[in-house]
């Protein structure tokens, strides 16, 4: 097995696309068939709603719920670089009923809702294109000031004289040669072309451009120099992502390979167990110490613990290498779970500061293979790493979970004691507004079962307080939480 190869499974459902580097998987990518990220969808759009105190507007694009749009995501044209002149409130850019083409810039995470922005970008494999600058830029993962002259000079060269709008090279386009970027920009510029067309003859709201699908941007995005194999177990999708290369990357025709064998692609290379631990709290390191990865709505927390692990010498050492292992696993794991946001790392304290430089040394090389923008700050003085990474897309579990119709997404529920003391206090409650005959508790196997033995002497103390009977009822479908109280 080459050291990086992609796999694409395809099901009419589903596309997911996992990518292994040295037989482990490094990144999980799942989009389904109804419900496709909008992240890069173009659509003509009409303000329904602007907001000057929140300095935002809410926009119709089609969807369920109205989009939103900041007022610092709203495009202007600025003469050069014009970094002085101060953003106009929103309220004198853009009024209600206003048609504007717009740009999903997050998907809706959660209560937040879809994110817009003015600025329109078409991204290609080797090029990324703004209509509305006239600027060429250069990714910042490009370090070399004389390469990014090189590929500055390169482009503009290459960019036809009336061009109007901008472009930003991506490191896709250091080891693309002239035929590739001429390509690129044609494709770029025919794809504006169609938007406007399109956009000048339909009325808001309408989708103008949608994204790649995910088979489509693994060619795009996903492949680089080190990749070896790109497997696709669906004949069909095969011979599309086959056209498409040929049309687009041509490169990257002789890694597609159509997996025919019998054993699913994801059983063979494990990955459908990776995906299993990937929605555990729980990760076990190879040393037998752990992660404990919470997320909450406003962070994720990732707790590194010891375990069992007693190979080093001293427990100095002990801490530092598996703080060292905790490193490596976290930014992989970050990448597999697509968690975003505010993350905080509470790793094993360490009483050497040498130790502690190594780890934080060891994290930011660990996070500089991640896609994501990724910014990170060393230890605070309770000895946590904080750190943020984009967010927008729905991390995996998210995507594949949903809260627990039990305990609502708290995590735990309340023991059987618990809930038969609030029953009997209700029960109490109830009788001092209201004169029934009776009272019927119809409630989950396990409390009527504490009901008739530990607690039975409290339910005939209170049976004998009230002076009304009592009757209970087991209802097998009702959870542990979940109980009613009929008065009779």
């Amino acid at each position: 097995m080459h050291e990086e190869n992609i796999l694409v499974n395809i099901t009419p459902q589903e596309t997911r696309v996992a990518l292994m580097r040295s037989g482990a998987v490094q990144e999980l990518h799942i989009e389904r068939t109804l419900s496709r990220g909008l992240v890069g969808n173009i659509y003509l759009g009409k303000v329904i709603r602007v907001l000057p105190g929140m300095q935002s507007a809410f926009v119709n694009i089609g969807l369920e719920r109205a989009a939103f749009l900041h007022v610092a995501d709203i495009w202007h044209p600025r003469n050069g670089i014009d970094t002085v002149t101060p953003q106009p409130p929103i309220e004198k850019t853009i009024f209600e009923g206003q048609t504007i083409t717009v740009q999903v810039i997050k998907d809706p995470i959660g209560t937040k809702g879809t994110r817009l922005s003015t600025q329109i970008s078409i991204a290609g494999r080797a090029l990324v294109y703004l209509p509305q600058n006239s600027h060429i830029g250069i990714s910042q993962r490009i370090p070399s000031e004389a390469e990014r002259q090189v590929l500055r000079d390169k482009i503009q060269s290459l960019v036809p004289n009336h061009e109007k709008g901008g472009f930003i090279v991506r490191t896709m386009a250091e080891d693309a040669g002239d035929a590739e970027l001429v390509n690129d920009i044609e494709y770029l510029r025919k794809s504006w072309q169609t938007i406007e067309e399109v956009g000048s003859r339909k009325p808001a709201p309408t989708l103008l451009y949608q994204d790649l699908n995910l088979a489509q941007r693994v060619l795009r995005d996903f492949v680089n120099e080190d990749t070896g194999e790109i497997l696709v177990d669906s004949r069909e999708t095969f011979g599309q992502l086959r056209t498409f290369a040929a049309a687009y990357t041509p490169a990257v025709l002789e890694k597609l390979t159509h997996y025919r064998g019998e054993q699913p692609l994801f059983d063979l290379y494990k990955v459908e167990k990776e995906i299993e631990r990937v929605l555990s709290r729980r990760v076990d390191l190879k040393s037998g110490g752990y992660l404990i990865i919470d997320q909450t709505e406003a962070m994720t927390t990732i707790d590194v613990n010891t375990g069992c692990f007693v190979g080093a010498r001293n427990f100095d050492d002990t801490i530092f290498k598996t703080n060292l292992e905790a490193s490596l696993m976290i930014a992989r794991q970050l990448r597999l779970r697509n968690l975003g946001g505010i993350i905080i790392i509470d790793f094993i304290d360490m009483e050497n500061p040498d130790h502690r430089d190594s780890v934080f040394t060891e994290l930011k090389k660990a996070l500089e293979r991640d896609r994501a923008r990724v910014t990170v700050s060393n230890f605070s003085p309770l000895g946590l790493v904080e750190m943020t990474r984009k967010r927008t897309r729905e991390s995996l579990a998210h995507l594949l979970c949903e809260p627990c119709a039990v305990c609502s997404g708290k995590g735990q529920v309340k023991t059987p004691s618990t809930l038969c003391y609030e029953i009997l206090r209700e029960i109490l409650r109830e009788s001092r507004q209201f004169n029934p005959r009776e009272f019927r508790l119809i409630a989950s196997q396990a409390i009527i079962d504490l009901f008739l033995e530990e607690e039975s002497q409290h339910l005939a103390m209170l049976i004998n307080f009230i002076g009304k009977p009592i009757s209970l009822q087991v209802e097998a479908s009702f959870h542990q939480e979940q109980y009613d109280i009929i008065l009779i």
